[in-house]
């Protein structure tokens, strides 16, 4: 049995529920994006979520479930994390200290600073940032709230599969990216419980394939951590926690391009106006792409898990 479970997700959908969103779902035809087979695409808009991603899910399970010391709460991230743990800091009165690397976006950054954490720039990639924050907590006494190798992250992580289950419940596949893995590993633990599970592929860009690298190896080692997405989905090694978990319920690991991402992002623009981030649109560039090639008639669920982006200009 995996270590989550999904009881233990139901329990926390119900804690956290009161603070997110229920994001909607877009059906689509695939050949509106030009794919040659009939196939019917659920999209989930998780990029509507508060913070432009599915991190307060984690983030209000963290703070909600666990006992925040005076000190309040610490994190390391890429920038949408951070985003997350400050919005549900500020919601709920707590002190947020966020870390993040220089590779973090300008949109990601000045988000953290509105929602009134206190923002320390170190290193250049996640785990530069990650091992900064670790010191702060040691001499703090404050409690981590990490990105993705945390139970209540994962717990909080699966509500999205919760979700997904009611609105697409005869999904046959469905499409997340892995960054540090906690969306795919909390929505597989999810479904692992469900009586009809779909085919849950995870997508990976090739310059930071840490789920990838890990399952080759039988266990979690270092991968590369670069590439477009590098602030979303590249944080050097997937989680512990998620890994058991995936090697026993997700189907299949797929790797996609830069170029393939940068597509599905101005796809996703040119046909449903949405403003994905790299991170965000990686699933999606998997089908675009074809490194994940659905059969006749396939309906295939994509999560579009992030909009912090700058790539859509208005002043025009």
């Amino acid at each position: 049995m995996p270590p989550i479970q999904r009881d233990e997700i139901a329990a926390v959908h119900r804690l956290i529920r009161p603070h997110i969103r229920r994001t909607p779902v877009a059906e689509v035809d695939g050949g509106d994006f030009g794919l040659a087979l009939p196939v019917r695409l659920v999209f989930k808009l998780e990029l509507l979520q508060h913070a432009g991603s599915f991190k307060p899910r984690g983030a209000f399970a963290n703070l909600l479930a666990r006992t925040v010391p005076p000190a309040g709460v610490v994190a390391a991230s890429g920038g949408n994390h951070g985003a997350a743990v400050a919005f549900a800091a500020r919601r709920l009165g707590v002190p947020a200290r966020v870390f993040v690397p220089s590779v973090a976006s300008a949109v990601k950054v000045a988000q953290i600073r509105s929602y009134g954490a206190e923002l320390v720039v170190e290193g250049e990639r996640y785990a530069d940032a990650l091992a900064a924050s670790e010191r702060w907590l040691a001499a703090s006494g404050a409690m981590a709230v990490h990105a993705y190798d945390q139970a209540e992250t994962l717990l909080g992580a699966g509500s999205l599969g919760a979700e997904l289950e009611e609105q697409a419940p005869d999904a046959d596949s469905i499409l997340i990216a892995v960054g540090g893995g906690g969306l795919l590993g909390g929505t597989a633990a999810w479904y692992a419980g469900a009586g009809r599970a779909p085919r849950l592929v995870g997508v990976e860009p090739e310059l930071s394939p840490t789920l990838t690298r890990a399952l080759a190896a039988g266990r979690p080692v270092d991968a590369e951590a670069g590439g477009l997405a590098a602030d979303s989905l590249a944080p050097k090694r997937v989680g512990e926690l998620m890994f058991p978990i995936a090697r026993r319920h997700v189907d299949r690991v797929v790797l996609v391009t830069d170029d393939s991402i940068r597509a599905a992002q101005e796809a996703l623009w040119r046909v449903l106006r949405l403003a994905a981030e790299p991170g965000g649109a990686a699933a999606f560039a998997a089908l675009l792409s074809g490194a994940y090639r659905p059969i006749e008639g396939e309906r295939v669920a994509v999560v579009i898990c992030g909009g912090n982006t700058t790539a859509v200009d208005f002043s025009r």
